[in-house]
């Protein structure tokens, strides 16, 4: 299975006061940190590395996972330093850690998907890049995709069109030459380089039929909460 990178550096400034403390990544949700609540789903998985990109309020973060052993997972860092690189910039510096090709995951996401499905699909495509997309119409944010024929054919975080009907779902895989061409501006976000990829049709689309699950605003991280408790009833 591919390593994982999961970007885990942002201010999340959506859930003041709780992150005016602890970074994202350790608020507290079915009673742990959520990152462990990814990581153990990673390991479930079949992946067996991961890299943290991480940034504000890091070293809390080390504290709390260390390098993975008591989870079963390889854990290693990349830290964005004194100045947050955003999604992208914080994905290039991580580079040397993980590889020809990699699954990128967003620190706030859960995502009910098979990440060996997800994986196969970008091998399949034989394109440099793959965003798994959900028919979201508006519903949990702004639909942002066009998806066709296996294909993700436009795709806009900053200025998302009504007829876009899809949404990017938290879980993509790149190669390592994709995110080196950008990597001359050292701060950057993820989005572009799916823009970019999508405008030269050059990037895979993967549809998931079960909605995401997110932890970046409050009424995400209630929501995600009443999922993982469900799931531990099971």
């Amino acid at each position: 299975m591919l390593p994982v990178a999961i970007l885990a550096g942002g201010l999340a400034s959506r859930l003041h006061p709780i992150t005016k403390t602890i970074p994202k990544a350790l608020v507290p949700v079915a009673g742990r940190p959520f990152v462990l609540w990814q990581l153990e789903y990673l390991r479930d998985q079949g992946v067996s590395r991961v890299v943290l990109c991480t940034g504000y309020r890091s070293t809390q973060i080390e504290q709390v996972v260390g390098d993975g052993s008591q989870l079963g997972v390889v854990v290693e860092y990349s830290d964005d330093g004194t100045t947050l690189l955003g999604t992208g910039g914080a994905l290039g510096k991580a580079l040397p850690l993980l590889g020809p090709e990699f699954f990128v995951l967003y620190g706030d996401s859960f995502l009910p998907v098979s990440f060996s499905t997800v994986e196969q699909a970008y091998y399949d495509s034989d394109l440099p890049g793959l965003m798994t997309v959900y028919r979201n119409e508006g519903e949990w944010d702004a639909s942002n995709a066009v998806f066709k024929n296996r294909q993700v054919l436009e795709y806009n975080k900053t200025k998302p069109r009504h007829d876009m009907a899809y949404i990017d779902y938290g879980l993509g895989v790149l190669s390592k030459s994709v995110v080196e061409h950008y990597c001359q501006e050292k701060v950057f976000d993820l989005a572009n380089v799916y823009e970019a990829l999508a405008n030269a049709q050059q990037l895979a689309g993967f549809e998931v039929f079960e909605r995401f699950y997110e932890i970046g605003s409050p009424d995400g991280l209630a929501q995600t909460e009443e999922y993982l408790r469900s799931t531990e009833s099971l």
